[in-house]
Order: structure tokens, then sequence, then C-alpha cells
């Protein structure tokens, strides 16, 4: 990214996503979380016109699969028990970031379609030249899935996401549930409460040097609980701190005028991302205030119409977020298992819709 102009990077970003920033990217690969050692090599594309940049592609060349969220080590493994390299692909993507947005960005104006082909033909024929295995696009918005869609295989998948729909505050929300539910979200805020828990919700500069401490090591203790190693730095998020802070809040919970749990998100155009949480003691219902209703009541003061609370998340279907289909797209080298994969999604895709109707009949709304 040092080799890119961040004004002419930026110029090419939509809605304000923060995500694709040549800020968010740089801290990325400046902090080392991206990097050759960490299994992430950048190279991303880039296309001018004569002198002017008017496309870009945030590419990564890989050698595993972590921290994408879209999982295909099966394919890898299958790969491997047939004596092939799976490793390296091509991965366009945010990393460890499964949020939808553009993952190729074009100049307003120009053909979007002939542009995304070219480059995915540029793509395509270097990996043939190398021996390259595969290309996958992780999270595009459905905008790009459409131009995608007739080049490259699609694979469904279901995320949890909150929708605005005009509410006057958090309790003109509630209204929407049935009562069962209403009174369950009233009790597990009022059980906040109970424990003594004040939250406080801070913006970009105005977070200090110690709660950014603060703030790292819950997160750190998110990854430590299962065993693993967070992706992250703490030189990446004072990074963005400084680069990128209106684009930022902050949650953090006190107990006894002590720190006990932190979420922190990001700003977009209409959306809050919520993006990191940790905390050292489990205490009940301070995950679903920090993380949840916080960031909802954000979006409710301040108009945005989306939340966006990140991957996985069954738990989020009774708090009123609904499910949403997600999409990957991916080209594969070699022709045997290209088939073996597309023949695969098929039935996949049945499965993952039937799971989101099945997740849409749990909501917790009345009855209309």
């Amino acid at each position: 990214m040092t080799e890119v102009n961040a004004n002419c990077w930026n110029t090419l970003v939509q809605d304000k996503d923060p995500f694709i920033r040549h800020e968010f990217l740089l801290a990325l690969e400046q902090s080392d979380s991206v990097c050759a050692e960490t299994g992430w090599h950048p190279y991303h594309l880039i296309v001018h016109e004569q002198q002017e940049l008017i496309a870009v592609m945030p590419l990564y060349l890989k050698t595993h699969s972590r921290g994408e969220y879209v999982f295909d080590q099966q394919w890898a493994d299958a790969y491997l028990q047939s004596g092939m390299e799976y490793y390296p692909k091509w991965l366009n993507s945010i990393p460890f970031t499964p949020c939808q947005g553009l993952r190729i960005l074009i100049k307003q104006g120009l053909d979007e379609q002939v542009l995304i082909q070219s480059c995915i033909d540029y793509i395509t024929q270097l990996s043939e030249q190398n021996n390259i295995s595969s290309l996958h696009v992780l999270f595009p918005n459905a905008q790009q899935l459409d131009v995608l869609k007739h080049h490259l295989m699609v694979r469904e998948g279901v995320q949890f996401q909150w929708f605005n729909k005009n509410y006057a505050d958090f309790d003109d929300y509630l209204q929407m549930f049935t009562s069962r539910q209403r009174k369950k979200i009233n009790k597990e805020r009022r059980n906040i409460n109970e424990q003594g828990m004040e939250f406080q919700r801070l913006c970009g500069l105005d977070i200090s040097e110690q709660q950014w401490q603060v703030f790292f090591q819950f997160y750190e203790m998110t990854y430590m609980k299962r065993g693993q190693s967070a992706y992250l730095n703490i030189n990446f998020f004072k990074q963005i701190a400084q680069t990128m802070p209106e684009q930022i809040m902050l949650v953090l919970a006190i107990k006894d005028q002590n720190y006990v749990g932190a979420a922190l998100s990001f700003i977009g155009e209409d959306t809050l991302y919520g993006r990191y949480w940790g905390c050292y003691q489990e205490y009940n219902n301070l995950h679903f205030e920090t993380c949840y209703y916080q960031g909802l009541e954000y979006c409710l003061e301040h108009g945005l119409k989306r939340f966006d609370s990140g991957a996985q998340g069954e738990h989020k279907i009774c708090r009123g977020f609904e499910p949403i289909t997600t999409y990957s797209a991916h080209w594969i080298l070699n022709p045997h298992f290209s088939t073996l994969i597309a023949n695969f999604l098929q039935r996949e895709q049945v499965l993952i819709r039937q799971y989101k109707q099945d997740c849409s009949g749990q909501l917790p709304f009345k009855q209309k």
C-alpha cells in the first residue's frame, strides 16, 4: 500500500466503507499483521489509464486459509490427498473482515463490467503462467456479484444483520417484538444495571492511550480463551486511531470504576460495523449489551440504517438481527477440481437457503 497514492486510492472508495480505505489496508501492512511472515503476501492490482488511477483490487497471495471467514480447508485437503498443491492461492478480500463491500474499486462513470472482467482475466492468466491454484473473492456486495457470477463460481453464506426501519428509539424498536421476547430483552438490560455496569461510547480521538491498551488486552483475551493468537496487534489499532478516527467507535463497560469489557466498531455512511470484542471475566448479559444493544442505540441516535455485527451468531436472531445472504466467488485452475467444487456448491446452496429460511422463522417480531 505504500506504493499507491492514498488520495488517488480513496477517491475510488464509496459509501465511506472503512475497510477498503487506504489507511485501513496500510495499517494492516505497516503493523505486520498482514505480511509474508503471517501468510498474507500483498500483491494489489492497480489499473491506470495513462497516468490516472482508475481501478484497484486489494489482492493477496495466501499460503493458508486463516482469517477469511469463508472456509475452504476441505478443498485444500482434497488437493493434498490428490498429491497437488492448493497453496498459494489468490485472495481478493479485506483481511480478517467478513463485511460485504466493493472488492474492485472503479472510477465512477467507467464500464464496471469491462474493468472487472479485465481484472479477472489478468489474474487467471497470471495463475496459469505460475500454477497458482485459484482466485477467491470474499464478501463482494450484490452490485459487483452480478458481474462476478458470469466469470466465477458463487458460494452463499448467512450472516445476521439489523435494519433500522425508522425506529424513534430503542423502546420503539422493541414494540416490534412479541411480548415474551420484549420482556426478555428488557430483563437482560435491567440485569446489567443491577450488576452496577456503566457504559462509555467513545469516538476516534476521544479514546486515550490507556483505553486503547485496555481494549487491546480484552481483544487478545478473546483469542487466548480459544488457545489462539490474535490476528491484529496493538500497532494496528494505534495507527488507525490516528489515521481514520472519525470512523471508529469504542464501547467500554465499567464496573466498580474498572473496565470489564470492550467492543470496537467502525462507522460507514449508513452502517455500523461491529468487529472486535473482549472481556476478562464473564458477566451475565455483558456480551449482549456491549456488542449489540449499545450498537443499536448508537445506530438509532445517529440515523444509521444497518448494523453489520460480523460473522456467525445465531443468538442474534432473538434480538432482531435478520439472516441475510453473503457471497463469495471462486475460480479454480484445475478443471477436474473446478467441476467437483461447482457440484459441491450447488448442493451446499440448497442447505444454506433452507438454513436461512429456518432462521427467518425464528425472528421475534410480531406477526402482521
